[in-house]
């Protein structure tokens, strides 16, 4: 079957705003699948574009984010396509990528970019990305420093942000770099020159991020070692390297699944299993955070699939109480404290949490955006500088919105999080725009609708 034709990644630059009011529902029941993981799925579309030979994925995250990720690897020469209910991708091998005929449209995502950014620094041919008017914003220039001592060439927008060109390294550089800010799309742009690279390259990481590109680079063969020195996390990749074809079965996504936890935990009388949810120590700290709030998560049928820890999650509706988050957990649920705040809004107390100036820099700035957000709907919010303190209701429902409309700033995570809001509340919330929401979870609205029905 031939490759499956994406709509168009300027589509939120062109339509109208979907504005829609999220109303309290019934409890969610039931069991639902959340989309394959979207860091993994990134991931087993690149490395498979770098392997000789085919490999196949299940579970693919066909959001509109990954499919930025295909597109720009069909654009540089491999294979992506389409059969049934799996992905099939023929590779150009280490080295193989083809200069591409027009820019690389990323369309809101950053870890495409940024990623990809690594993969094309220690290849000859030169790349230029464009992106939304939110990735437009982003910052760039924690990756352009280090694949610049590689040997790559940029010439970003004033600021450092898209769009921008650069010229791969015709004799790739080897480098040792240990990363000011946690930071795994910087970590992973990283590994990903050091595949086509002459030599040992180094991340050292004095804080452990996500570790899908490692436990990935070493399952399509290439020599990786992790060891720990001094508190820290040192990474080495031989380059140079050969990829052998996988067939990788995608988890679903643990940042997918925190709305259902959350909104589960929320809405008295829920009791909903949420199937396949990848359980990466580096990516579960959500799960810790909503159970030292009194929350009743329970993994069921734990399992590992393609090298990932994977469960089935029975959460039932329960009681939260406020607490201090511990800021050495942001980097495991850096993408899961928007909803999280959601959980803080209804807690008893006050929840308090710090260490997060990475959410300055996300698709918003998802500090601000939610301190606003929430206090639209009646929450009691106080935005510090790098956190939010919140006074929850004690499980009493929020006011919801009026007349107003919350601003999502384009933000898939904010859009989603008042959703969840709106279950919780007594008069609905109401956000500006869903769109931004088919960039990570598409079947989010129907699914959250079937589960409350």
């Amino acid at each position: 079957m031939g490759a499956v034709k994406e709509p168009p990644l300027t589509a939120m630059n062109t339509q109208q705003p979907s504005p829609r009011l999220f109303q309290p529902a019934g409890p969610l029941r039931g069991r639902l699948r959340v989309p394959g993981d979207k860091s993994i799925s990134h991931r087993s579309v690149m490395l498979g574009a770098l392997a000789v030979g085919e490999t196949r994925v299940t579970g693919l995250l066909e959001g509109e984010d990954v499919m930025a990720t295909a597109a720009a690897m069909r654009a540089m020469g491999a294979t992506v396509e389409k059969s049934g209910d799996e992905w099939r991708i023929h590779g150009v091998g280490v080295g193989g990528l083809l200069q591409p005929a027009a820019a690389l449209e990323m369309g809101n995502s950053g870890t495409s970019t940024r990623l990809l950014m690594g993969l094309l620094a220690s290849h000859a041919i030169t790349a230029a990305f464009t992106g939304d008017a939110s990735l437009s914003k982003r910052p760039m220039g924690r990756v352009i420093e280090p694949l610049s001592r590689i040997g790559a060439q940029f010439t970003p927008s004033p600021g450092g942000t898209l769009p921008l060109m650069m010229t791969g390294a015709r004799v790739p550089v080897p480098i040792e770099y240990r990363l000011p800010v946690a930071s795994a799309q910087v970590k992973s742009a990283i590994l990903l020159a050091g595949l086509n690279t002459a030599g040992m390259t180094t991340v050292i990481e004095p804080v452990p991020t996500r570790d899908h590109s490692e436990r990935m680079l070493r399952g399509f063969g290439a020599e990786l070692a992790v060891e720990e020195a001094d508190g820290d996390r040192i990474i080495t990749i031989r380059g140079e390297a050969e990829l052998q074809p996988q067939t990788i079965e995608v988890p679903g996504d643990p940042s997918s699944a925190a709305f259902f936890m959350v909104a589960a935990s929320l809405v008295p009388g829920s009791d909903l299993v949420i199937e396949n949810v990848g359980l990466n120590p580096t990516r579960a700290g959500l799960v810790e955070v909503l159970r030292l709030m009194g929350a009743s998560i329970e993994e069921m049928d734990a399992r590992e699939v393609g090298g990932e820890p994977v469960a089935d999650l029975r959460v039932r509706h329960a009681a939260l109480g406020g607490i201090e988050v511990n800021p050495a957990l942001a980097p495991s649920m850096i993408d899961e404290f928007p909803v999280l705040f959601v959980a803080a809004a209804l807690a008893e107390g006050r929840t308090v949490t710090r260490g997060l100036d990475e959410l300055r820099v996300k698709e918003s700035d998802r500090l601000a955006a939610m301190a606003a957000a929430l206090a639209a709907a009646g929450a009691r919010v106080e935005e510090t500088e790098d956190g939010l303190v919140i006074e929850g209701t004690g499980g009493e429902a929020l006011r919801g919105t009026a007349d107003e409309q919350i601003t999502t700033h384009l933000d898939h995570r904010i859009a989603m999080a008042m959703a969840v809001a709106g279950l919780v509340s007594r008069n609905g919330v109401e956000i500006d725009d869903t769109r931004p929401i088919a960039t990570s979870f598409p079947a989010f609205e129907a699914l959250l609708e079937r589960a409350s029905a």
